[in-house]
């Protein structure tokens, strides 16, 4: 038993209310609450299967102050993300909106081979490689030595480090700036989002321009999306928050896309706030649609963990129905969003007997916290279940056009977000 000190310190840590990553306030407000669930890209070797599986609360808090959505930090990002499972090349999707962005960013920003572009967590080198293609310099910084590796092997110049102000320093004094910095999914990852944006304004060159693409939050509330919600993702971001965030380090949002990937994300652009860049409509439009949807009231957030609870019973109602028919179901997609979903509803291998994935990383193992095991897709064609619940519904009709077959004896498949449905 620990001795009286280590009992009081221990009660202190859970009840010490946590505060905002931006603005230091109090976080005293839900926004959605999901239980305790395991890291999403921790996925077990049948050798761990019998040990201990590290649980957090995945707990998402929404400032008061600033309207940031975001978790508390249980674990170091090098615990998370320094040996990582997750290879951006394995979605056929994601590589063509890859190549499509390089298309539109050589010619907009007059890039040529004196021009410098730096991805923050640039994975395997699945965008990079089309500048490099096109005689552009590039370099990655990619915090997983195994993902970069493979860069590497590509013969993509990456440098293994979590990216911030003493990264960005240690490359400008190799006489490294950016044309053009981008990070696709990453703003949400990082527990400390004012040394990143920090870090962005020192390597940025005088007149060169930030991208940036995250999930929009206006989109994850519209559809549902909270499955999006797991330890790697710290923050959750409107447009309105993201602008006061990079205007408080010296950079102003100028543009803005909105695309379609991962349920509907923004493309932001952003410059040195010294270049003066001039807003345009569709940015105005889009900070309108969420004050429409009251992003900035607190009470549109505290109202979204319904939604999350009637989704649940929703799932888990069709679950039982189907397997009290003699129904088989499987899942498509060992993806971290999936892992959240079942952990949080309680779905295990009496439920779904297996998953499936692309990514050789992934098969052969089991889901974090549900243990359900990873096969490889091939595994659908022997065993023919009546259902295969797509667990990244964003690429669902990827997904869908890669297992065709599926409807041949009957299949059907099945998205779980925003709703439960079963495609015809």
């Amino acid at each position: 038993m620990p001795p009286d000190g280590a009992i009081s310190n221990i009660s202190m840590q859970r009840h010490t209310t946590p505060t905002c990553q931006f603005c230091d306030a109090p976080l005293i407000h839900t926004f959605c609450d999901l239980g305790m669930s395991p890291p999403s890209n921790a996925y077990l070797s049948e050798d761990n299967l019998r040990q201990s599986e590290p649980f957090f609360p995945l707990h998402a808090f929404v400032c008061d102050k600033c309207k940031l959505v975001q978790l508390e930090q249980f674990q170091a990002p090098s615990e998370i993300f320094s040996d990582y499972a997750y290879f951006s090349s394995y979605s056929q999707s994601w590589l063509e909106h890859s190549k499509d962005y390089v298309s539109k960013m050589i010619p907009r920003l007059g890039l040529n081979a004196d021009s410098q572009v730096i991805e923050i967590a640039s994975n395997d080198g699945y965008l990079l490689q089309y500048f490099q293609q096109e005689g552009v310099p590039v370099l990655g910084i990619e915090p997983a030595g195994n993902v970069a590796a493979v860069a590497i092997e590509k013969g993509i110049p990456s440098t293994v480090a979590f990216f911030g102000v003493e990264t960005a320093e240690k490359l400008v004094m190799d006489g490294v700036k950016a044309d053009l910095l981008l990070g696709n999914n990453v703003l949400a990852h990082v527990p400390d989002i004012k040394d990143f944006v920090a870090g962005m304004k020192i390597i940025l060159a005088d007149a060169g321009t930030i991208t940036m693409e995250f999930p929009h939050l206006l989109k994850l509330m519209m559809f549902n999306q909270f499955d999006t919600i797991y330890h790697e993702h710290f923050s959750y971001l409107s447009l309105h928050t993201v602008r006061d965030i990079f205007a408080a380090h010296g950079l102003t949002v100028f543009d803005i896309d909105e695309i379609p990937t991962h349920g509907g994300s923004l493309r932001i652009y952003a410059q040195h706030t010294e270049q003066e860049p001039t807003q345009c409509k569709p940015m105005t439009k889009v900070l309108q649609d969420e004050k429409d949807a009251g992003l900035c009231d607190i009470e549109t957030y505290t109202q979204f963990q319904m939604n999350v609870q009637k989704t649940k019973r929703a799932l888990l109602s069709f679950l039982i129905d189907a397997k009290n028919n003699g129904q088989t179901i499987v899942g498509y997609g060992a993806a971290a969003k999936g892992n959240t979903l079942l952990n949080y509803c309680g779905i295990r291998n009496d439920f779904i007997d297996y998953v499936v994935d692309k990514n050789p990383h992934k098969q052969g193992r089991f889901l974090p916290g549900t243990h359900i095991p990873i096969h490889t897709p091939e595994k659908i064609s022997e065993t023919k279940p009546h259902y295969v619940l797509i667990l990244p519904w964003n690429i669902q009709e990827e997904v869908i056009e890669q297992m065709s077959m599926v409807r041949s004896w009957g299949g059907q498949f099945v998205v779980p977000i925003p709703e439960v449905k079963v495609l015809a």
